[in-house]
């Protein structure tokens, strides 16, 4: 059955202004009736070992699972400066496998301005097959995120050809439902699909590939997502019989404050992802 969960970043203006901390957020997740949470790198305070156990403690008494650490890499940097992210990304597996997380979510390459894009993939594909085989070794799953705003991974093409490129069942996909290229939330759309792009194609071809969904909520205000077609979204992993998380990753901040939309949004996800 589908599990919902939460990201970190859902709270990002908390995090930023101090009013939230990692232990607040599971706290949080608690209280809203989650099944669990996603963490990014820049929620935990520390990577010491005692840290790391008091957050694993704190989840497991409040029978919330971790689903996976959210990694903000990006392999489209100069070939010299790639050997410090492979070694970033390393690190935060390592600290998955301290923890029992299952999953590390990474990025795939963003186009420096005016190179070819052909020779951003030929220094990306060595560094997602180290990666995967490195996660392969620790039994941590790296899952490949969707993205545009001038990443490779735009549309489905682009994250099958990396997938089928490294062929590693350690590097799988995690499914973001608003950051395809086409999306009301993609860079500069401001809640405007284009239909052109067919953005819901791109997460029909790459639903069966999913280990893992965001569920991107941008307007949330009447208790519904405005921007997306949520009913349609289900539709599509219900047809690929999708089980795994899916976790609200809220992005609706100049709307509407986090305190008050992310408990909206979870309202609203529960009726498509029933508590167990």
């Amino acid at each position: 059955m589908m599990k919902l969960g939460c990201m970190s970043l859902s709270y990002s203006h908390q995090f930023r202004d101090g009013l939230i901390d990692l232990e607040g957020f599971i706290d949080r997740a608690y209280d809203l009736g989650l099944d669990g949470i996603d963490i990014h790198t820049r929620a935990f305070a520390s990577t010491e070992p005692d840290y790391l156990r008091n957050i694993r403690m704190r989840c497991l008494k409040r029978g919330l699972a971790m689903s996976y650490i959210g990694v903000s890499n990006n392999f489209g940097l100069p070939k010299d400066e790639l050997p410090g992210v492979v070694a970033d990304v390393k690190h935060w597996v390592d600290v998955a496998e301290f923890l029992g997380i299952p999953l590390v979510r990474i990025f795939a390459a963003w186009i420096p301005e005016g190179e070819p894009e052909e020779q951003v993939w030929d220094r990306m594909m060595p560094c997602m097959e180290e990666v995967a085989a490195y996660g392969q070794e620790k039994g941590v799953v790296l899952g490949l995120h969707n993205h545009n705003h001038g990443c490779v991974t735009r549309t489905s093409k682009e994250v099958k050809r990396i997938l089928e490129g490294v062929d590693n069942p350690y590097l799988s996909h995690i499914l973001d439902t608003g950051q395809y290229v086409g999306s009301p939330g993609a860079s500069g759309a401001d809640g405007k699909e284009d239909p052109a792009l067919n953005f819901y194609g791109s997460i029909e071809e790459t639903a069966p590939l999913a280990v893992h969904v965001r569920a991107k909520i941008y307007r949330i205000s009447t208790g519904e997502e405005a921007w997306l077609d949520y009913p349609r979204i289900f539709k599509i992993l219900n047809g690929v019989d999708y089980n795994g998380w899916v976790s609200v990753v809220y992005e609706g901040q100049a709307d509407e404050a986090e305190e008050t939309a992310v408990p909206k949004a979870v309202s609203y996800l529960r009726k498509f992802v029933p508590g167990s």
